[in-house]
């Protein structure tokens, strides 16, 4: 399986801003929106089906006797045969 990254974006952003992107994303979710993820010239738009997958995930790296680095991951997955085509007009940057 070979895995293509599409749009991938990191920054440091406070606890306000990342509670606003989520709720962007959520209330697109809950009309049934495709999501656009934009930053720069990079975008992708995807429109989860009804029911996707949700993984939540906390992972800790690091050595095992000093201190790490510590992540919470939210994911959605499905199959793409399933998904849909249409665009939505979000903007996430």
């Amino acid at each position: 399986m070979v895995e293509d990254v599409l749009f991938e974006s990191e920054s440091r952003r406070s606890r306000e801003e990342i509670a606003a992107y989520l709720r962007t994303v959520a209330d697109s979710l809950e009309a049934g929106e495709a999501l656009t993820l934009r930053q720069g010239d990079d975008s992708v738009t995807v429109d989860p089906p009804a029911r996707p997958t949700f993984e939540v995930k906390t992972e800790r790296e690091g050595p095992a006797d000093g201190p790490g680095e510590l992540s919470v991951e939210f994911e959605l997955e499905w199959d793409e045969e399933r998904a849909s085509d249409a665009a939505g007009d979000l903007e996430i940057e």
